[in-house]
């Protein structure tokens, strides 16, 4: 069965996370500077997604039965990540959100796939401050999970930026 959920969440400094509703969500290690390259933080139990903006993004979390097929060209930068969700809680936050308050999905306990998948960045990154106030502008952001044996991450594809924009 499918579930699908959509939610608002503040990308304080840049990132909205994903982990088991049991993780303590510290990713302060896990932000190397290659995984701020590659806007992907990755611990056992926790992911920080990085953002193009830090205001409101739009997420739409699918949970599903099986691997989703690929439609990565319908987007601007795809990764991909395994999480363990040990007692089969998993939640997607913001970064400075109070975690028993946040979206909370029930899973299979054990390890999962995350792919994330961002769109409309190049928009976001031009209105900046101002890229929550209207759709057109809004960063999106798509977290499909779904069981699946641990795997080494993996960029799908890669957003570079607009020309002159400054580095996340």
């Amino acid at each position: 069965m499918t579930t699908t959920t959509e939610l608002t969440l503040f990308a304080d400094y840049f990132q909205i996370h994903v982990s088991d509703a049991d993780s303590d969500g510290d990713l302060s290690d896990a932000w190397t500077d290659q995984a701020i390259a590659d806007h992907l933080a990755v611990a056992q139990d926790a992911l920080g997604i990085g953002t193009a903006v830090n205001v409101n993004v739009s997420v739409t979390v699918f949970v599903l039965p099986q691997e989703p097929s690929d439609d990565s060209s319908e987007f601007d930068h795809v990764v991909e990540a395994s999480l363990d969700v040990s007692l089969g809680r998993l939640i997607v936050l913001g970064c400075t959100d109070y975690a028993p308050d946040a979206a909370t999905f029930e899973v299979p306990a054990g390890w999962h796939r995350v792919r994330v998948s961002r769109s409309n960045l190049d928009r976001a990154t031009q209105a900046d401050i101002d890229s929550h106030e209207s759709p057109e502008t809004t960063e999106k952001m798509r977290i499909q999970v779904w069981p699946a044996p641990e795997l080494p991450a993996k960029i799908v594809k890669r957003w570079s930026g607009p020309a002159g924009s400054r580095s996340w």
